[in-house]
């Protein structure tokens, strides 16, 4: 890969971060590429004006920081194309990044221009909020956009209430889940927080969605994997009490109210991920992020 101009974001409130980008814009000068360098606390209408402004797109983004710090950063610059190469900076269990090594002994530039990479396309999920309505034509409120999941929780936060969401698939309704809300995840986001509420853990090159109940009262309520090809419709029963707030990858969205429902489907532009040939594989970063024992008697 040519590299002309290159987008560096680092995580905001993290030193070591901040300290990682000037590094890699100082490697990047040396090799007299052009890079920009912005916080990842960055407004999202900041960046669009400065892709629409530029004359030349960025080759690639730089993320410098965890996956929270991709995340966003993938939502925002998937819709313009560009290829994102993701480095654990300050992050806890990284399963979107590269290892910093790569950074600091000066090696990922050598790899990019050789090309000794492969780009994963990793499907996002789209989610329109729309209002309930008689006529055959629905009103969109907001939408949004999440690599990993979307979940649905109550807006109270004084007690712990139960909420009742009505779910479903492809105009066919399946299920009415009752307990502390649900999730709509990704292959991608398998292993984030639906594997945290007991949801499978989903190879991310298979096309799939994944419906997961967090801490259902029905034992018979369990996760489900569906193509991603499903549209889901997601209704707050009315005979509920209280409200429940969409979440957007860990970040709060808006509160769906009785009059509203939403309809997720696979997003329209994946995200480009840029994963080296000499990183650590898939099954590898399981085994070391999840800190499986393999062999247990072998460890004697």
């Amino acid at each position: 890969m040519k590299l002309s101009l290159v987008l560096i974001i680092y995580r905001s409130d993290s030193s070591l971060a901040l300290k990682a980008s000037k590094f890699c814009e100082e490697l990047l000068k040396e090799k007299n590429i052009n890079s920009n360098r912005i916080k990842s606390d960055f407004k999202e209408d900041e960046i669009e004006k400065y892709l629409v402004d530029s004359k030349l797109k960025p080759n690639i983004g730089i993320v410098l920081g965890g996956d929270g710090t991709f995340l966003k950063c993938a939502n925002v610059l998937s819709d313009y194309d560009i290829p994102l190469l993701s480095i654990n900076i300050g992050g806890n269990l990284g399963f979107l990044t590269q290892e910093k090594d790569f950074l600091f002994d000066k090696s990922f530039i050598k790899i990019l221009e050789n090309e000794e990479y492969i780009i994963d396309c990793r499907n996002r999920l789209n989610c329109n909020v729309c209002m309930n309505e008689t006529s055959p034509e629905r009103k969109i409120i907001k939408s949004y956009d999440a690599l990993n999941d979307f979940y649905f929780k109550s807006v109270e936060e004084d007690i712990s209430p139960t909420n009742q969401i009505q779910i479903e698939i492809d105009n066919e309704k399946v299920n009415e889940y009752k307990g502390d809300g649900l999730i709509i995840s990704t292959s991608t986001g398998s292993t984030a927080y639906s594997m945290a509420a007991g949801g499978p853990i989903v190879h991310p090159s298979l096309d799939a969605m994944i419906i997961n109940p967090i801490c259902p009262m029905s034992l018979a309520s369990r996760p489900i994997v569906i193509p991603n090809s499903s549209k889901v419709i997601i209704k707050p029963v009315k005979k509920s009490k209280g409200e429940i707030k969409l979440w957007s990858d860990g970040s709060k969205c808006m509160t769906i109210k009785e009059t509203y429902y939403c309809e997720i489907k696979k997003g329209g532009s994946p995200c480009k991920i840029i994963r080296f040939k000499k990183s650590t594989n898939y099954y590898n970063t399981l085994i070391k992020k999840l800190d499986w024992k393999g062999d247990l008697s072998l460890k004697n």
